[in-house]
């Protein structure tokens, strides 16, 4: 097992433990963690374990969504105690960029790798050579290429994902008799979880909902004033829309406003996929009537575990079961670790929940 370098890192946090864990010091570069203003984050705490070094990679560094995922994860890497944690990723969303991070942290030497792939494609060669120099790698929240990584902690099935914004859409238009033009906002036309979940979602219209007619499927490249343009267009262009799915954190608020703006609360359903703190106020004004998502603070956590798990033994290929620490059992489906089901957040329950 190999041990990083702290030297090498910047803005790290250090947790010494003093008098059996009673009194903790705190030095830090950064006042505050997880910093998205900061190219790196690295969290330890000293015992007589020895250190597992994790770099968390996500899709875009700056987004709510990522943030909150690596709230969680700091606060399963204080919890093991043996875990450096590094947060870093690109702050535009490029897949070239992260493969370079991928190939950086290989030479570093930390012992995971765990990345949310904005292309599979672009990152798979720069995952590879770090599998081949004994980095075990792990995909999360989007799946890499199979053979490019050991385990995906994925945060629901992807069936899941797609069935409940579709179920939630219907609901929200009135029921399935509703007769409705409807579009997606997604994010990157390669990001391979999302395009899953478009799979799934118009199966699921095609096999349930005959009354719903998806006219467009459009990118808005993780960048919300893109998604707030490419729902003002669609209005035009299908002025009897009903309805928009905005399946990224980012382009379903950017959505909501783009309908907010054109004065059609209550006449165009947005639903899709954000956090809550980001959809509160378009909850609470009526634009938006349903939010859908899972716990990302759970889903960082659910990371780093898995990722010790991996790098200390504990976790190996055929395991069924995972034991996640406060999160409980967690389900093994082949090598995919399942956090559980989506949440569903409305105007009655959005205020129970803060990330």
């Amino acid at each position: 097992m190999k041990k990083s370098n702290p030297r090498k890192m910047h803005h790290r946090f250090v947790v010494l433990s003093l008098l059996a864990g009673v009194t903790f010091i705190f030095t830090a570069c950064s006042p505050a963690p997880p910093s998205d203003a900061s190219s790196t984050q690295l969290v330890s705490k000293d015992n007589d374990k020895e250190k597992i070094t994790i770099c968390l990679i996500p899709k875009k560094k700056g987004l709510p969504y990522f943030t909150s995922c690596a709230k969680g994860a700091e606060e399963a890497a204080m919890e093991l105690g043996n875990v450096e944690l590094i947060y870093d990723g690109p702050t535009d969303g490029s897949p070239e960029k992260q493969a370079s991070m991928i190939e950086q942290y290989t030479l570093k030497g930390v012992d995971v790798i765990a990345v949310s792939p904005n292309d599979p494609n672009v990152v798979a060669p720069a995952l590879r050579k770090a599998r081949a120099r004994g980095i075990h790698v792990l995909s999360w929240d989007a799946d890499a290429i199979q053979d490019s990584r050991d385990f995906f902690v994925n945060q629901a099935t992807a069936e899941a994902i797609a069935h409940g914004m579709v179920n939630t859409m219907v609901k929200d238009l009135g029921g399935p008799e509703t007769r409705a033009d409807v579009a997606i906002v997604t994010a990157y036309l390669t990001a391979a979880n999302q395009n899953v979940w478009i799979e799934h979602m118009k199966t699921h219209i095609d096999q349930q909902y005959p009354n719903l007619n998806l006219v467009a499927i459009k990118p808005s490249d993780e960048d919300q004033k893109l998604a707030f343009k490419v729902t003002q267009d669609l209005m035009k262009a299908y002025p009897d829309i009903k309805g928009f799915f905005g399946i990224s954190s980012v382009s379903f608020p950017g959505a909501a406003e783009a309908v907010k703006q054109a004065g059609k609360t209550g006449q165009v359903m947005v639903t899709g996929l954000a956090t809550p703190n980001s959809m509160r106020s378009y909850v609470e004004g009526g634009t938006v009537k349903s939010v859908v998502l899972w716990n990302t603070a759970e889903l960082g956590y659910l990371t780093i575990k898995v990722g010790e798990a991996l790098a200390t033994g504990k976790l190996k290929q055929g395991d069924t079961s995972f034991d996640a620490g406060k999160l409980g059992k967690k389900k093994i489906a082949g090598d995919q670790v399942l956090l559980g089901d989506i949440l569903v957040f409305t105007k009655d329950n959005i205020h129970q929940y803060d990330f």
